[in-house]
């Protein structure tokens, strides 16, 4: 299980600590375009079960075709190396503008990784609008 949220710096190389407290569950993982424009990063087992679903979906839908597009094709096998760290790709830190300063969040079944400027919107944004939030999880029986 991933929670909390923790700041981290990727290097010249492209590489990113993952916090201590991931890095087993991430040992192996991928990394792929996420949703809101950051990256998702998920434990390998739980990335196979995603897949699945994603290659299920109907291929004469334009939308699914669109989304698998996104989530598969921009995929990649990362490994935690022996000082904690992960490469993200180029084409991945572009995707999701990430700089030097980057927010690693844990939501439960994926990490996500944040341009630092771009999570403070989004938050910023998510609590401003929270009672709103909350009405609609309660018609999904949350």
């Amino acid at each position: 299980m991933f929670i909390g949220e923790y700041r981290h710096s990727i290097d010249d190389k492209g590489r990113l600590a993952i916090p201590a407290k991931f890095r087993t569950s991430l040992k192996k993982a991928v990394i792929t375009r996420g949703l809101d424009a950051c990256l998702f990063v998920y434990p390998l087992a739980e990335w196979k079960e995603l897949a699945t679903k994603l290659s299920n979906l109907p291929i004469s839908q334009a939308n699914s075709r669109a989304f698998v597009r996104l989530m598969l094709a921009g995929a990649m096998d990362v490994e935690v190396d022996a000082q904690g760290r992960v490469v993200v790709p180029d084409y991945l830190r572009t995707y999701a503008g990430l700089g030097k300063n980057v927010v690693v969040a844990g939501l439960y079944n994926r990490v996500e990784l944040w341009n630092e400027d771009a999570w403070a919107r989004y938050t910023k944004r998510a609590e401003k609008d929270s009672g709103e939030i909350a009405e609609q999880m309660l018609s999904l029986g949350v």
